[in-house]
């Protein structure tokens, strides 16, 4: 990602996450939207992803697993 001033770089565990580089933002990896860090509440540790919210959450999983995935 590109170097963008207040971009945060984290590492996404559950249910906390890491702080690599600090920051007051990240983009949302379905819909490339700017989530402050105090508003972010939807990440995936196992695809590293940040998510606006639940359909952004879904629509990315989906992608990931293909919406066959059972």
């Amino acid at each position: 990602m590109a170097d963008i001033q207040g971009l945060a770089v984290l590492r996404y565990g559950t249910p906390h996450f890491d702080i690599v580089r600090p920051g007051q933002f990240v983009i949302c990896a379905a819909s490339g939207v700017r989530i402050d860090l105090d508003d972010l509440k939807y990440w995936s540790a196992e695809f590293q992803e940040a998510y606006r919210g639940p359909e952004e959450a879904t629509r990315s999983f989906l992608k990931h697993r293909g919406p066959s995935f059972r």
